[in-house]
């Protein structure tokens, strides 16, 4: 009984398990040696084709996240920078103001 949840395979994996079956030939014992359906490895195989290596990689998506939570953090200092500044600039309206300037 399966759990529902499909395996995942990193690029790396993917790409070398492509060339083995490119090297070999053989798409149905490269499948079998590493558990592998041969559609998948076929399908793999096309894609590769296709695309190249960079068809495999999910660290673009990885990085896109990274960033967006660096630009959060950043505007979120650059908010805190505005108040400060606005309190600064009340500050010395009230204490000019108050001193005759």
């Amino acid at each position: 009984m399966t759990n529902g949840k499909r395996k995942k395979y990193t690029a790396e994996f993917k790409f070398n398990r492509v060339v083995e079956s490119i090297r070999s030939d053989n798409i149905s014992s490269i499948a079998r040696q590493y558990g592998i359906g041969t559609n998948m490895l076929s399908r793999w195989r096309a894609e590769f084709m296709e695309k190249g290596k960079e068809f495999f990689n999910d660290r673009s998506n990885k990085e896109i996240g990274r960033l967006k939570k660096k630009m959060s953090k950043l505007e979120q200092m650059v908010g805190k920078k505005e108040v400060e500044l606005d309190l600064i600039k009340n500050f010395s309206d009230f204490y000019q103001s108050r001193n005759g300037m």
